[in-house]
């Protein structure tokens, strides 16, 4: 029978590039010893704050010279903490190269108005040019992958090791999952439901002592919210980093977080989590490269993200017909593979050119990537029928 349904399924059709799917083996009950009904003041939340944050550092090889703060509104709020208490004091460049980069830059542009800001920017599919960025005199502001356009920088050797200003890093969805330099960054931010599928609403903090530094001899000219004040009498608030969090956190949470956190170290701990997001990438990329229909959004192999995985239809008589076409297929097989169970929340991100997106993070299973890839094809010409018979 022409374009048969294909035999195996997915086991886990969780590819969203966030939330993130859940390890693989979670259960409800791993949340049982949560402290529900307590206060994060009390001896057992502070214990657990605290646990989360060593476990953090542990399993993430955070050196002991910086310090970890659990913060309000997801990676979201932890960048803009960082751009609203750290940047002013110099000039600054903001990298863009997909949509968060983007709000970003807008935001210290329109929002904080600083003087001295560039914004280097690449379109979709490409990395800015990192000789063009100033990372000696300046602070640098950037994604180190971009979640949208499955564009990452390969490593952080264009950041000056004798730099005078502050390197702030979005890396929540390269946390977990790429080797970040915490020699060459000051400020990194992540959230718990990307790499290791955790909960939403909690952000992650890391201060190199440069960090701190900047935060106890600036203040910056705008007044600050209680949610984005690390600092008291001029002093960095410590309490803060020892999980006493600004605003109420859910300890809920919390308990699913320290679990993916123990099950990373069960697996063998951060090495065991980048083989696992390698192999998963791998298995799609050869899987894009012996397929015509499909191509990376990333065009340059080093710059591919081995998590938030972008993808373009790249059919010639697809693209012939026009960009409305392109975007119809895409949303047609990420509607058509959620509608089957087989595969959900695949479409592009909004922002970016019409495609699909699959997370590869550790969480996900390399079997269940091979079993995706016929339902992509069939999928594919299903949709691809469709549109010939309506022409």
């Amino acid at each position: 029978m022409a374009n048969e349904k294909p035999g195996m399924r997915p086991e886990n059709p969780h590819f969203s590039s966030g939330p993130c799917s859940k390890r693989p083996g979670w259960k409800f009950e791993v949340l049982n010893h949560a402290a529900l009904g307590r206060s994060h003041r009390a001896k057992i939340g502070k214990s657990k704050l605290k646990q989360a944050i060593d476990l953090t550092r542990e399993v993430l090889r955070v050196p002991e010279s910086h310090r970890i703060a659990l913060v309000p509104a997801s990676d979201t709020g932890a960048v803009e903490l960082a751009l609203w208490s750290l940047l002013g004091s110099r000039g600054v460049d903001m990298l863009v190269w997909e949509s968060f980069g983007e709000s970003w830059a807008s935001d210290a542009a329109k929002q904080l108005k600083l003087k001295n800001c560039r914004i280097i920017r690449a379109e979709y599919g490409e990395l800015v040019r990192l000789t063009d960025v100033d990372t000696k005199t300046r602070d640098v502001v950037f994604t180190w992958n971009g979640t949208t356009s499955g564009v990452r920088v390969p490593n952080a050797d264009w950041i000056a090791a004798d730099r005078e200003g502050l390197t702030i890093c979005d890396a929540t969805s390269a946390a977990f999952a790429q080797a970040l330099d915490f020699a060459k960054l000051d400020v990194v931010t992540f959230s718990w439901q990307k790499a290791l599928g955790g909960e939403a609403a909690h952000g992650m903090m890391v201060l190199s002592p440069r960090a701190v530094e900047r935060l106890e001899s600036y203040s910056p000219p705008w007044p600050l919210p209680k949610i984005f004040q690390l600092t008291k009498a001029g002093k960095l608030n410590e309490a803060i980093f020892q999980g006493e969090t600004i605003n109420t956190p859910s300890l809920l949470c919390v308990e699913d977080y320290l679990d993916t956190l123990n099950w990373a170290k069960t697996i063998g701990g951060l090495d065991a989590l980048f083989a696992r997001a390698n192999a998963n990438a791998s298995a799609l990329s050869d899987w894009v490269a012996r397929t015509t229909w499909i191509d990376h959004l990333a065009r340059e192999a080093a710059a591919r993200s081995n998590t938030s995985v972008c993808l373009v239809i790249a059919d010639p008589e697809v693209r012939a017909r026009g960009s409305e076409a392109v975007a119809r297929i895409a949303k047609g097989i990420a509607t058509t593979l959620e509608e089957e169970n087989v595969a959900f929340d695949i479409a592009a991100h909004r922002d970016a050119p019409p495609g699909l997106r699959i997370w590869c993070g550790a969480t996900v299973e390399t079997s269940d990537i091979r079993s995706l890839t016929p339902w992509l094809d069939w999928a594919f010409e299903r949709e691809k029928a469709a549109l010939r018979k309506a022409a």
